[in-house]
Parts: structure tokens; C-alpha cells; sequence
């Protein structure tokens, strides 16, 4: 069994404490708020996910740029668990103080950016959805074009073929001299009857 390094033992540490005390302890106390439906706990628990979210879009950052600062980690866990705590209110007071006021005066221009990005964004799908059916139909014509034609081309060799067998079964008598015996037998059978005719011609002339 492999022992694991002592850093990795206190990264698993630190962050199986913002999973628990970061993420599932506010989610089911914002659950609870929900189903009870107490205003009070339902604004506190929105403040504290603005703010947690506000808190992990900077983290992506500071995780790159400060990570070499001593006690980094540390000071990230003890951030969190100011945001939570019910003595120092850290979330409620860092929205009341610096959100809530930032966002009012720049409501307006986020949501003309938002509107912005949401047509640019559709116009953008659009735009590559038709390129893509363009594409797709350019490479299905080409394929069927080709098909076409290397069907037409087979076509083509089979009707060649089917050609060539009939006219080597069918093809006429070759047209020519007859061969030299046939005319030697029908001058033999044809002597007899020439020389009956004159003899008959010869007895009538005679009794006349």
C-alpha cells in the first residue's frame, strides 16, 4: 500500500474543508431556508452564494499569481469560514458594503452586455449552423455524384458486355463463294435432266 506524502495528506485535508464548510454545509442550510420559506434565512443564505461565487472566479486567479505566499491555503480556509460564521457575518457584510452598491450603479450596463453576448451568441450559432448544413450538404452531393457516376461507368461495362455475347451468338452466315464442292454436285445432278429434256425434244420432232 502506497503512503501518501505529507503535503498530499494536508491538500486532501484542505480540500475536504471547503467541501464540507464551503459547499454542503451552506446547501443545506439554504434547503432548509427554502422549505421553511424564512425570508431572513433565504436573503443571508443568497448573500453568502454571491459572495462564495465571487470568491472561487478570483481564486482561479489567485491560485496562479499568490500560491507562493506563505500560509496561502490557510488564510483561503479561514476566509471561508469568516463568510460563514454567524458572530462576524463576513458574507452579509461584504455584499452590503461592496456588492450590492457595485452592482446597482453597473446594473444597467450588465445587463446591455448580457443582452449583447446572448444575440452575438445566437447569431454565432446561427451562422456556423448553416455552415455546417452547407458543408454537409456539399459533401453529400459530392459523394452521390460519384457514386453516380462509378454506377453509370459499371452500368456502362455491363451493357458493353451484354452486347458483345449477343452478337457472338446471333451473328449471320459469312457471305461468300460457295465451296468449291458444292458446285461440282449440282453440275453432276443437273447433266442428267439436260440430256432427257433434248432426247424428249428429239422422238417429238420425229413422229411429226
Amino acid at each position: 500500500m502506497e503512503i501518501m506524502p505529507r503535503g498530499g495528506w494536508i491538500e486532501e485535508v484542505r480540500s475536504g474543508y471547503r467541501l464540507i464548510f464551503g459547499t454542503l454545509y451552506p446547501a443545506y442550510y439554504s434547503y432548509k431556508a427554502v422549505k421553511s420559506k424564512d425570508i431572513k434565512e433565504y436573503v443571508k443564505w443568497m448573500m453568502y452564494w454571491i459572495i462564495f461565487a465571487l470568491f472561487t472566479t478570483a481564486e482561479t486567479f489567485t491560485d496562479i499569481f499568490l500560491c507562493w505566499f506563505p500560509f496561502y491555503y490557510e488564510l483561503k480556509i479561514a476566509f471561508v469560514a469568516w463568510l460563514l460564521s454567524p458572530y462576524t457575518k463576513g458574507s452579509s457584510l461584504l455584499y452590503r458594503k461592496f456588492v450590492h452598491p457595485t452592482l446597482s450603479s453597473k446594473e444597467k450596463e450588465i445587463d446591455d452586455c448580457l443582452v449583447q453576448a446572448k444575440d452575438r451568441s445566437y447569431d454565432a450559432l446561427v451562422h456556423f449552423g448553416k455552415r455546417g448544413l452547407n458543408v454537409a450538404a456539399t459533401a453529400a452531393v459530392m459523394a452521390a455524384s460519384k457514386g453516380q457516376g462509378a454506377l453509370s461507368e459499371r452500368l456502362r461495362s455491363f451493357s458493353m458486355q451484354d452486347l458483345t455475347t449477343i452478337r457472338g451468338d446471333g451473328a449471320p452466315a459469312p457471305s461468300g463463294p460457295p465451296p468449291p464442292g458444292s458446285g461440282r454436285a449440282s453440275g453432276k445432278h443437273g447433266q442428267p435432266k439436260m440430256s432427257r429434256s433434248a432426247s424428249e425434244s428429239a422422238g417429238s420432232s420425229g413422229t411429226s
